[in-house]
């Protein structure tokens, strides 16, 4: 359990506990944007407003609602004011491709969008309204016309969808897992050492993410204050926030800290106020984090998670360097983990298999998609991932790879299929294939492996990574290019990708 809560009181949904805390911690600052501050009286007073205006739009309980946002206060107002309506949030990271946007939209068919000013409208909006973020900031601050609705409150059920984040299945078709009311509550049980009251926590992950979306509920509960990270990141404002705003709880990826650890101005700054700091989304070297615990005067620990269930294992400040770096540590409060067989059966400790969750934490399921949710989520609620693991002697959770190719990059989730058709479709290339491999702090890089139509005239990997980056998320460009005469190919006449990692060894 993370410690006692900043707000106390029983609630069924998460407006209760929003009132609740206007009451008890209202004057308690909930955001800083830069030069932007909001107290959590403010959030809500231009949370109600907006829902209004929403309201007005036609938004009613059940409706989903888009935020095409980048993170910022205006996408947490819109957020609180739709959970206030008993609407269904949906983030859209603005990252993405046109692609995934269009696939997005067309399966939760959103009532209302909001995109930031300058953006186009995406394709799928169909009759869905569109919003500028500047109508919504207009509004929130009480400047704009003031909505004719009656308020921001809407009757809803601990076990109405609240929200809906994206993730992307290995064919590269965006799956929507949705979240109650309860499954928000049910982060903060199992938030352990990363929350305690009042923490100050320095956020760098896109809104649209599970690591905000998911712990909406947790940050009322705790009174945490989320200080956006400076974009674009830069070791030295990242610096710079960890100190003038006391953060407690920092977060970065492992090549983030590693840059923060070059700095110069580290030795001088004062980060006293730094309780813990997390390797977020990719594993840390042992030597990374016995450094960043000297550096920082705090320890780094490591969770494990993903989009279908925020909350998993994580490791504890007192675990050493070793395990932090070797395992994702053991089950989260509210969490059971297992390692279960093809069938579904557990299997003993140390032999390999999927890794099985079931906790509060565990989505309801994939948004308009039942029978991809039914492969992966059964009656009980439990949910067998693709992810391979093993337990080791002290009951740590040891990942060993994926059922599928998907590869994690920076933090972020590629699968090599959906790479693979856009890269297909370029004129230079007549085959290819696209694999992850280790690389040192920023956990996995993408290989291509190519074909090209012309021996002569193969494609530059200057090229290809443009050609990605236009119709993907940037991070889905491969970082390195191998051009082959022809790809192995096994008994099946399948493409060996096994026989392409040993190639790079």
């Amino acid at each position: 359990m993370s410690g006692p809560l900043a707000v106390t009181g029983h609630f069924q949904v998460i407006a209760d506990l929003m009132d609740a805390a206007v009451e008890q911690i209202g004057d308690k600052e909930a955001y800083v944007d830069g030069s932007r501050r909001l107290t959590f009286a403010e959030w809500i007073s231009a949370a109600d407003r907006v829902a209004a205006a929403f309201a007005d739009r036609g938004v009613v309980r059940g409706d989903v609602v888009a935020l095409h946002l980048g993170p910022c206060i205006d996408y947490a107002i819109g957020y609180a004011a739709l959970a206030r309506l008993g609407a269904v949030t949906t983030g859209i990271n603005t990252r993405l491709g046109p692609t995934e946007v269009h696939a997005i939209l067309r399966r939760c068919t959103p009532r209302l969008v909001v995109v930031e000013d300058d953006a186009s409208t995406p394709a799928g909006v169909g009759e869905a309204i569109v919003v500028r973020r500047d109508e919504l900031r207009s509004v929130a601050s009480g400047s704009g016309l003031a909505p004719s609705g009656r308020g921001g409150r809407s009757a809803a059920a601990p076990d109405d969808p609240l929200c809906i984040i994206w993730t992307s299945g290995t064919t590269g078709v965006p799956k929507g897992a949705w979240f109650d009311h309860r499954n928000l509550e049910a982060a903060v049980r199992g938030a352990g050492t990363m929350t305690h009251a009042f923490d100050r926590r320095l956020s760098a992950v896109p809104m649209a993410h599970a690591g905000y979306m998911a712990k909406l509920w947790e940050q009322f509960a705790m009174g945490v204050t989320l200080v956006l990270s400076p974009t674009p990141w830069t070791a030295e404002s990242m610096l710079e926030v960890l100190a003038t705003e006391r953060i407690t709880v920092g977060a970065a990826v492992p090549t983030q800290w590693a840059k923060l650890l070059e700095l110069d101005a580290l030795a001088d700054a004062d980060v006293s106020e730094m309780r813990i700091a997390l390797a977020a989304t990719a594993p840390a070297p042992p030597e990374l984090v016995a450094r960043v615990a000297e550096a920082l005067g705090c320890p780094l620990v490591v969770r494990y998670a993903m989009t279908e269930s925020p909350s998993i294992t994580g490791t504890e400040p007192d675990d050493p360097p070793e395990v932090q770096h070797r395992t994702v540590g053991r089950a989260q409060d509210g969490m059971a983990v297992a390692i279960v067989d093809a069938a579904g059966s557990s299997l003993p400790r140390g032999q390999v298999g999927r890794v099985a969750i079931r906790g509060g934490c565990v989505m309801r399921g994939y948004w308009n998609d039942p029978v991809t949710t039914s492969e992966v989520l059964d009656a009980a609620g439990t949910l067998t991932s693709s992810d391979l693991g093993r337990f080791d002697d002290d009951d740590n959770l040891v990942l060993v790879g994926r059922a599928n190719d998907m590869y994690i990059r920076g933090g972020y989730n590629v699968y090599p299929l959906e790479v693979e058709q856009v890269l297909a479709d370029h004129s230079l290339v007549d085959r290819v294939a696209v694999i992850g491999m280790p690389a040192e702090v920023i956990g996995e890089i993408g290989v291509a492996f190519v074909v090209p139509r012309d021996a002569g005239a193969p494609p530059t990997l200057e090229q290809l990574r443009s050609w990605v980056a236009e119709r993907l998320a940037d991070y889905k460009a491969p970082d390195r290019l191998v051009v082959l005469e022809d790809l192995p190919l096994t008994a099946m006449a399948k493409v060996d990708k096994e026989a392409l990692r040993l190639s790079l060894a």
